[in-house]
């Protein structure tokens, strides 16, 4: 918007009115999340803001004020953007089989070389795929929701980004996608008996999945999950040593900095995956209930802005991105306390690493545009036959 436009009394009156309607009790719960992860990578980080600390808090700040500017674009924006944004992440998704053009590392084939940057497609397409789905349903029928032959579509929506991440192998990233894609389809009408068969049918898949399909690794893992005391220097280490760290924090945990599994190196990826399990180390089980509790704040919050929508793509895209954050907490706290495998999956904000608070704070933008622009009229129908 030009200055001469904003010099404009109607103007300077319509944005303000945009920014009072964004959501402050959200923004506030996001920065005490992201806040006390910033405290808890200096502790991990040994007392010094290096090499974790500063560049969290530099990322989230950056990422804030893009969360606030998305917050201004107007949901029609969003709903025009839905297919591209998840063609271009499903190219980019595929680009990464192309020898020369992946990078590997960790025995996994998950980044796209750029040249002067590498790029986790699968990041990307966890909103693709939401908008897609939100903008298919969004001129979808009741029966077209419910039970249809047109349910391949938003089932091939899913499946396609699905397997290509899956064959990566990126599991945490694959479950993230099938999970907030029945979350989805769900809220948008589909049974829950229907939903229910098809989980029936993938956990029968399971065992021959895990026998036959997983690379050894992977299998090593979901083994190491069943009994973790049967190797508990190797493959069980991860499990062994986070389940230390959780109940040795006790009622108040030992206190800032006094985490002995995360400052004596015990805890293994202690600045990502394992980040919850030295918050309870250090603060205990009020700590980390105070953690969750802001979690579920942030979930419940987020629920009613989607609610609040006057248009169907509005409510599922703000569902979606939703569902994609608490499938984040879900499996990562279920994988710190042994209760799932292993996977990759952090802890949303919490945790370092850019890219996942860059896609999860472009989702939250998306979520307070909802909001801001929740009376918006957007074209019907969902530009598919």
């Amino acid at each position: 918007m030009t200055a001469s436009a904003l010099s404009r009394p109607g103007e300077r009156e319509r944005v303000s009115t945009k920014i009072s309607q964004i959501d402050w009790r959200l923004l506030a719960l996001i920065c005490v999340v992201s806040g006390t992860g910033a405290l808890m990578l200096y502790s991990v980080g040994g007392g010094s803001w290096s090499p974790w600390a500063a560049k969290h808090l530099i990322r989230f700040g950056m990422c804030v004020a893009l969360m606030l500017a998305l917050s201004m674009v107007n949901i029609r924006f969003w709903f025009g953007l839905a297919y591209p944004v998840y063609g271009v992440a499903l190219l980019m998704l595929a680009l990464i089989e192309v020898p020369g053009l992946g990078y590997t590392a960790m025995g996994a084939t998950r980044w796209l070389n750029l040249g002067v940057t590498r790029i986790q497609p699968s990041e990307i397409m966890k909103i693709g795929v939401v908008l897609a789905l939100a903008r298919w349903y969004h001129g979808a029928s009741a029966k077209e929701a419910s039970f249809h032959w047109k349910l391949i579509f938003p089932i091939g929506i899913i499946g396609l980004p699905f397997l290509l991440v899956a064959h990566q192998p990126d599991l945490g990233s694959a479950m993230l996608i099938g999970l907030t894609g029945a979350a989805i389809m769900f809220m948008a009408g589909l049974s829950w008996k229907i939903i229910a068969a098809v989980g029936a049918a993938a956990v029968a898949l399971v065992p021959p999945y895990v026998m036959f399909g997983m690379h050894e690794y992977q299998r090593h893992r979901v083994l190491t999950f069943l009994n973790p005391e049967a190797d508990p220097s190797g493959t069980g280490y991860h499990i062994m040593q986070s389940k230390i760290a959780l109940g040795s924090g006790g009622l108040l945990g030992k206190g800032f900095g006094l985490g002995s599994q995360s400052q004596l190196e015990f805890l293994p990826e202690k600045h990502t995956d394992f980040i919850f399990a030295a918050v309870s180390e250090e603060f205990g089980f009020v700590g980390s209930f105070t953690i969750l509790a802001c979690y579920a704040a942030i979930i419940l919050i987020s629920l009613r802005i989607a609610s609040l929508s006057h248009s169907h793509f509005g409510r599922l895209a703000a569902a979606g991105v939703t569902a994609t954050f608490a499938m984040y907490v879900l499996i990562n706290g279920a994988m710190v306390m042994g209760l799932a495998p292993v996977v990759g999956v952090p802890m949303p904000l919490l945790s370092y690493g850019g890219t996942v608070m860059l896609t999860v704070m472009i989702g939250f933008g998306l979520v307070m545009a909802t909001r801001v622009h929740r009376y918006a009229e957007l074209p019907k129908g969902h530009g598919l036959i």
